[in-house]
């Protein structure tokens, strides 16, 4: 038998360590049951800090830890599924094609920054959403420091007032005061389309988030979005111009287009619609996890967010139940009540909440500590070595805050 999950981002990670451990507990040997995890490098990319300088060093390798627990590692990505046969089609870096037969599949294959057909979005815009994306941007940056100190050069546009756009916009004062000089007073704005700022996150922690981005100095331009991008600034739908060098496009995301090869019904995320056990339905043995998949993580109408802390926990359900339906043995049905954010506010600390409504628990440097420590401890894999690898991914303790 053989569980191929496709990704390799906290929810395959997370995917094939609960299914390696389920296998390890009931004495199935890796001959017997074959988890092969399916992703163009053995890295983990440490996404939710490539707002972050020096992208380049966020990632983490995971080959030691897919080799501690037995876990297969095929080089390459998924590019077209034959549900009928059950067989993945895997295109490696040089274009070699190849066939990989499947008895469960797990498709964990993420998300992407959503860019619309934008005049000049492509040419002129940056990101922070994948790892060539952050690099690209740092280099960017860095190379402002050797063009002429005008206004433009020291402006930072950033399209998108929600979690990415705040944690990103609240970066970048202390970043180019560190590249350009610490005399420099770099003019950071928020261009936000709805009539507040975070509009996802609610009322309750909005002031905080606004007292911050007022300590930054950091402009909120509201009601109005980018329509277009130039080599001179970002025209908004207002009319107004704004002129600066560098645009960061924040505002929103895609699941990855891989889940169009799904026959699933999908969400406006491009989403799978999975059951509580995270199977896609009427699609046999295909389950969906993470940012591939919206699934609902109570009784109560809550949906798993496109973050890390719920692909990690998805992650360890759906690789459970996969391999439980190969083994013959009882799913464990996701769920997720437990919510918590915590927003990175750069140089102004951060903020901790708790729940759906986002009570506020924790601001400032108190807030920035915990904030640290999961964007540098928690979210990291799990050292490799087996019985702590597998110990890491009971699907009832991950993210179990």
């Amino acid at each position: 038998m053989r569980l191929v999950i496709i990704g390799a981002g906290f929810a395959g990670m997370y995917a094939a360590l609960s299914a390696a451990r389920l296998r390890e507990i009931h004495g199935v040997s890796p001959h017997e049951l074959e988890i092969a995890l399916v992703a163009p490098e053995p890295t983990l990319v440490i996404r939710p800090r490539l707002y972050e300088p020096k992208p380049e060093t966020l990632t983490a390798p995971l080959l030691g830890v897919l080799n501690a627990i037995d876990v297969t590692y095929v080089q390459g990505s998924a590019v077209t599924i034959d549900g009928k046969s059950c067989n993945v089609e895997i295109a490696s870096a040089q274009g070699k094609r190849e066939m990989l037969s499947y008895d469960r599949l797990v498709v964990a294959t993420g998300s992407h920054l959503f860019r619309p057909n934008i005049p000049g979005l492509a040419e002129h815009g940056f990101s922070v959403d994948q790892l060539a994306d952050a690099i690209a941007l740092d280099k960017h940056l860095h190379g402002l420091a050797n063009r002429r100190s005008t206004n433009a050069r020291d402006t930072v546009v950033v399209a998108g007032g929600g979690f990415t756009g705040i944690e990103t916009a609240t970066e970048m004062p202390g970043r180019l005061r560190e590249i350009l000089g610490r005399g420099t007073k770099p003019r950071v704005i928020i261009v936000e389309r709805n009539s507040a700022i975070a509009p996802e996150m609610g009322e309750t922690p909005r002031p905080f988030i606004e007292e911050a981005l007022r300590k930054l100095e950091i402009e909120t331009w509201l009601g109005t979005g980018v329509v277009s991008l130039d080599k001179a600034g970002a025209t908004l739908s207002n009319g107004d111009h704004i002129e600066a060098q560098t645009v960061i496009w924040a505002a929103g995301m895609r699941a990855a287009p891989f889940t169009a090869q799904i026959a699933g019904e999908r969400d406006n995320f491009g989403r799978l619609l999975v059951d509580r056990d995270l199977r896609v339905p009427r699609v046999a043995g295909v389950f969906a996890t993470g940012d591939a998949a919206r699934a609902a993580c109570d009784d109560v109408g809550n949906y798993a967010l496109m973050s890390c802390q719920h692909a990690t926990r998805m992650g360890a359900f759906a690789g459970n139940n996969a391999a439980a339906e190969l083994l013959r043995l009882p799913t464990k049905p996701y769920h997720q009540k437990a919510y918590v954010t915590c927003l990175d506010l750069g140089e102004a600390g951060a903020l901790f909440t708790r729940g759906w409504q986002r009570m506020v628990e924790m601001v400032g440097d108190i807030a920035k500590k915990t904030k640290r420590e999961i964007n540098t401890v928690w979210i990291y894999p799990p050292r490799p070595e087996r019985a702590a690898a597998l110990a890491s991914a009971d699907p009832e303790r991950v993210t179990d805050l």
